[in-house]
């Protein structure tokens, strides 16, 4: 399909440069400025206009003579120069021989930043040493493909510990089958680590799905104070019986603290901080919950008086399956991926979350959300009737 597409453009663009170009045997007019190359035909024009492709017509001088609008959002082309070296040394090696290209390259997103772009290019001679690139921007289908492989690996790695601790307790119940209070005992011990399988499960495939999708399908107005209110709801029992206070400030009433997204992801997000902090703290400790609601943002913290985080583990503590205290999460049932699903539902709503953690002294998350501007109202119809004629 690419190669089509690209010869279909080259035929037009190729023709519409020939056109421009004076013919063989042509003579240039004595003090007549130079004859422009660009721009190019309407017909070819809109050909470049229409198609999702990015393509790029560069003429003998490597200046870029006409582009289609993908090119300058994908930061390929920057006024009239290619914005990447790689790219610039296809076009000449093109021109030199006269033979098409068809590479991968990886090259950066902008200026700044470690953002990376995978690309599908290919390169063509046209007439009077111009050459078309046709670029075809693969980030999102490699991003999805490394997602779906890591999937499978994480699963992999990770399904391994409790899979085999149910493996280990049903031989030990078939062993002990003549002993009912030990049956009874693995019995439990099977049901926490089912309990545990189907929550790692059910975690990742929801990470999987925030990282796929890169914004929310259909965002509805969202009341942040219910979502908090919902996720301490959720942990109020866990809190109890560790005998730890949760506490909730949830700000003045009269100020909307409403954001444009997904509730039940806000909930699960600030549900699984709520979590963390009510896991990492011990009895007789408080943690609070306090709602901002801003001009601009609409500001959640979770603070606790917990274990603390040392300073070389706050960069990690957002990567997937990552465990501080790997014992600790073992006896909570934590996967490893609570904070990893925080970021990125924080993200997918144009958000973040941030951290300030002391060791020994407790951890207070910070999630700040765009706030959900209001719409002006319409003005009033003034039917014909009731309007003022001003003499």
């Amino acid at each position: 399909m690419v190669a089509i597409v690209a010869a279909v453009v080259a035929l037009i663009v190729g023709f519409a440069v020939g056109r421009l170009l004076p013919g063989r045997g042509a003579r240039p007019v004595a003090g007549a400025p130079d004859r422009p190359v660009s721009p190019l035909a309407p017909a070819a024009s809109d050909v470049l206009d229409a198609l999702s492709s990015v393509i790029i017509v560069m003429n003998a001088s490597d200046k870029v003579v006409r582009s289609s609008p993908s090119a300058g959002a994908l930061g390929l082309v920057r006024n009239t120069e290619l914005a990447h070296v790689r790219l610039l040394e296809l076009v000449r090696a093109v021109r030199r021989d006269g033979e098409v290209r068809e590479v991968e390259l990886e090259v950066a997103r902008g200026p700044l930043g470690s953002a990376q772009l995978m690309l599908d290019v290919r390169v063509a001679p046209l007439r009077a040493q111009h050459v078309l690139l046709l670029v075809e921007d693969r980030t999102h289908a490699r991003r999805v493909e490394e997602i779906r492989r890591d999937f499978v690996v994480n699963v992999s790695h990770e399904l391994k510990t409790p899979v085999s601790g149910l493996t280990l307790l049903a031989e030990a119940m078939d062993e002990a089958r003549d002993d009912s209070e030990a049956v009874h005992r693995f019995a439990g011990r099977m049901q926490v680590e089912t309990t545990r399988l189907a929550r790692l499960v059910q975690e990742i495939v929801d990470l999987s799905r925030l990282q796929v999708d890169d914004a929310i399908d259909e965002p509805v107005l969202v009341d942040v104070r219910q979502c908090a209110k919902e996720a301490v709801g959720h942990l109020q029992l866990l809190a109890t019986d560790k005998g730890i206070t949760v506490t909730t400030a949830l700000g003045d009433p009269h100020l909307p603290a409403q954001v444009y997204g997904d509730p039940n992801l806000i909930t699960t997000a600030l549900r699984n901080l709520v979590e963390n902090a009510v896991n990492y703290s011990d009895s007789d400790t408080r943690v609070s919950v306090t709602v901002h609601a801003g001009s601009d943002f609409v500001s959640v913290l979770v603070k606790d008086q917990g274990t603390g985080i040392p300073p070389a583990e706050l960069d990690r503590i957002f990567e997937r399956f990552y465990r501080m205290d790997a014992a600790r999460s073992r006896r909570t049932g934590g996967t490893g991926l609570g904070l990893a699903i925080v970021k990125h539902v924080c993200a997918n709503h144009g958000g973040e979350v941030t951290v300030w953690s002391e060791p020994g002294q407790g951890s207070t998350f910070t999630v700040r959300l765009p706030t959900a501007q209001p719409v002006p109202p319409t003005p009033p119809v003034i039917p014909d009737t009731q309007r003022k004629v001003t003499p």
